[in-house]
Formats: C-alpha cells, sequence, structure tokens
C-alpha cells in the first residue's frame, strides 16, 4: 500500500468491504443495516463488529432509493425561546432519536400560509417521511391549516393540522392548580393569564374559571401577562397591594417568578399571607424562593406519544386525532393554607 500523503484520496469502505471483513454476504450487510428481523443475534454482531471496525458509514441517498425510507423526521416551529415551545421541540427530538431516527428542523418565519409552504418544501426536500409542526399561536396555526401537505403532519400544542394534534390538558391542569388552592381554604384564585392570541393561555384561562364557577367562589378578573416575568412582577405589584388577594396562579412559571418577587418587595409572605401556583415547571421551579408549586407538562412523553400518531399517519395505519395528556400537579412550598396578614 502506497501513502499517498495528507492530501491523497482514500477510497471510501463500501459494504463489500463490511461483508469481506465480517465473512457473510452483501445481502446481510444489508439486513443488518435495516434491522431486519432474519439475522442471527452472532451474525448480526459479527456485521457491527465489522462495521465499526472499518468505520463505514452507510449511503443515506443510496439507502433511501432502495428502501423508499430516509429515516427522517422533520420540525417545523417557530423561532422562539420560550420554554414551552422550546421543550416541545427538544422532547420530540430526544423521542425520534431514541427510535432510530433523524431530526431535520426549519423555522417559520411569518404566519402566512406561503411561509409555512415554503418551510414544509424546504423539509420535504430533505426526503423527510413526516413533520410534527409546533404551532402555539393562532396565526400561525391557522396558516398551517389552510395547506395542504403530501406527508403526514402533527401538531404539538396549541393548533391542530387537520386533526392530528398531541398536546397537553391545559383546562385540567388549570383546575389542578385552582382546585388545590380552594382545598386549601383560599376564598378565591386570583389569575395572570398569558397572551389571549395563544390556545394554552385561553385553556388555562377555561380551567381557572370553571373550577371558581363549580366552587361558587368569586371568579375575579384576569390580568393579562406575556410569558415573561417582567409581565408577572408587573402584574403581580398589581395584586399585592390588594389586602384580600390571598392566592394566585399564573399561566406560566416565569410570571409566577415576577410576583414572587413583586410580593416579597410588597413585604406579603408568601405562602403565609399569600399561595402562588405556576404553569410549566421549569428547571428552576424547585429553587425558587419559596419553592414553587406548579403544574409539571410531560414534555417526554409528549414527543413520544406524537412520535407514535406521525409514524402511524406514515404507516397508514393511524387516524388524524387530537390527543391530550393530563399534566401533574407538583406541590411544592408556595401554597399553604392562609394565615392572614402579618400584624405590625
Amino acid at each position: 500500500m502506497v501513502d499517498g500523503g495528507l492530501g491523497a484520496r482514500r477510497r471510501p469502505t463500501a459494504m463489500a468491504d463490511v461483508a469481506r471483513l465480517a465473512g457473510v454476504s452483501h445481502m446481510t450487510v444489508s439486513r443488518v443495516l435495516n434491522d431486519h428481523p432474519n439475522v442471527r443475534p452472532e451474525t448480526r454482531q459479527r456485521v457491527l463488529d465489522a462495521i465499526r471496525q472499518l468505520d463505514f458509514r452507510p449511503n443515506s441517498a443510496a439507502r433511501t432509493l432502495a428502501t423508499r425510507r430516509s429515516n427522517t423526521l422533520g420540525v417545523l416551529a417557530v423561532d422562539t425561546t420560550l420554554f414551552g415551545p422550546a421543550s416541545m421541540v427538544y422532547g420530540f427530538e430526544q423521542a425520534a432519536r431514541e427510535a432510530g431516527y433523524f431530526v431535520a428542523m426549519t423555522s417559520v418565519r411569518s404566519p402566512t400560509p406561503a411561509s409555512v409552504v415554503h418551510a414544509l418544501n424546504r423539509l420535504r426536500d430533505q426526503g423527510v417521511e413526516g413533520v410534527v409542526a409546533i404551532m402555539p399561536q393562532d396565526a400561525w396555526a391557522a396558516a398551517l391549516r389552510t395547506v395542504t401537505f403530501d406527508l403526514p403532519v402533527v401538531a404539538i400544542g396549541g393548533g391542530g393540522a387537520g386533526g392530528a394534534a398531541v398536546g397537553v390538558d391545559n383546562v385540567a391542569g388549570a383546575a389542578m392548580a385552582t382546585e388545590h388552592l380552594l382545598r386549601l381554604g383560599h376564598p378565591t384564585v386570583h389569575h395572570i393569564a398569558g397572551p389571549p392570541t395563544w390556545p394554552e393561555a385561553r385553556e388555562r384561562m377555561t380551567g381557572w374559571r370553571a373550577s371558581l364557577e363549580a366552587a361558587g367562589a368569586p371568579v375575579p378578573e384576569a390580568l393579562i401577562g406575556t410569558w415573561s416575568a417582567r409581565s408577572g412582577y408587573e402584574l403581580g405589584r398589581r395584586l399585592a397591594k390588594d389586602p384580600s388577594v390571598t392566592a394566585i396562579f399564573c399561566a406560566n412559571d416565569h410570571m409566577a417568578l415576577g410576583v414572587l418577587r413583586a410580593l416579597t418587595e410588597a413585604h406579603r409572605r408568601v405562602p403565609e399571607e399569600v399561595s402562588v401556583v405556576g404553569f410549566d415547571d421549569i428547571p428552576e421551579a424547585p429553587f425558587m424562593i419559596p419553592p414553587l408549586t406548579t403544574v409539571r407538562q410531560g414534555f417526554a412523553a409528549l414527543g413520544r406519544k406524537s412520535l407514535h400518531l406521525l409514524r402511524e399517519l406514515a404507516a397508514g395505519t393511524g387516524v388524524a386525532s387530537s390527543q391530550r395528556l393530563v399534566p401533574e400537579l407538583k406541590v411544592r412550598r408556595s401554597t399553604a393554607r392562609p394565615s392572614g396578614p402579618r400584624l405590625s
């Protein structure tokens, strides 16, 4: 063998090289690569050892042509750093990779059908077998619903895609939070809601209001935030001035963080005077002062459920249904029975 130096081109390892080293046929190597069940375990192991030894990398384009499958799924999302949508992307990506899929992702820049079609076509050009769409606001979801696409699309979170959607039961989650506070003895629960253009925000408000009405409790006017800690802080300052406020349910944890600071600055003790509940269970929630009671969304379960539905639709065995997962209330030290204002 002649060493041509650093600039020399080395012939890529071929499937025939793997077959020769493992002592099997070209077809057996192909079956191992495609995870075919009719391969003896010891033969499969020899092929895998040869693949590792030769650092063989299958030609994905050739495999796609031969099998009509790319093992690639697409993610269509808006450009946001908000915890909920970002965690939905992560949850699906993890589930897809664990199932042996590659993930291609693209973002939509404007809530128009043309922008959505352009983004979907970019994913199709990458050979995806199906797409999950994370379109958390009304305008984006409406644009997605107007589009006809020749591959299965499953929406995660707000906004369905032709009925195929997987999301958290926000109404049930908000009811859990509100009923928890009512059971503790609070006469009513104030609500800091998310933006009304987000289906999740409206659903959480619905669950909060329905729980108060079912209990015969007064229904205060909801305050509208922007999902940010700053908006929670500003609205929390308003609530902190009212001595009758003993319980606050925030539509996400970041707004709850702002509320905790506003109450602290107003010398309203949490949870002795005011109990606070959030929604999401962000990683920082157990480390807030006090640790935040919140509603946990199961983003990993969302990812697995959406992957399962997408694979069924791609195989022609699934129905384009809307599925909701029930969240979990995580009770921590930011909620307690009301003890009344501190005497000076």
